[in-house]
């Protein structure tokens, strides 16, 4: 397998926004593939004060190719001042649907 793969998360203040940028990081072969889990609590500090809420958690997969493109289009859509992006190497799976991922987000 030639192409690595990545797991991106980021979280997001409601669903509707999550399925919003989900569909255009996937339609722009930017992702190949956003889970969207509807409910997380988030407990965190943001300047100085404790904070907790929920939001959505979202899992997209995509090729390390596509890394810097997705972080800057993330970042472009996202409303928050500072939004999570997290980036996890995936070491291994299925190497047919790691290809397909790989082939989802071939520019």
């Amino acid at each position: 397998m030639a192409a690595k793969i990545l797991l991106a998360l980021s979280t997001f203040p409601d669903a509707e926004t999550a399925r919003r940028i989900a569909n255009k990081l996937v339609t722009e072969k930017i992702a190949a593939c956003a889970n969207i889990l509807p409910t997380a609590e988030s407990i965190y500090r943001w300047k100085d004060k404790i904070e907790s809420g929920n939001e959505t958690l979202v899992f997209f997969k995509l090729s390390e190719d596509r890394q810097s493109a997705f972080q800057e289009k993330l970042r472009s859509l996202h409303p928050y001042e500072v939004p999570e992006i997290v980036f996890v190497p995936v070491a291994s799976g299925l190497t047919d649907y790691l290809r397909w991922v790989a082939e989802s987000c071939a520019s």
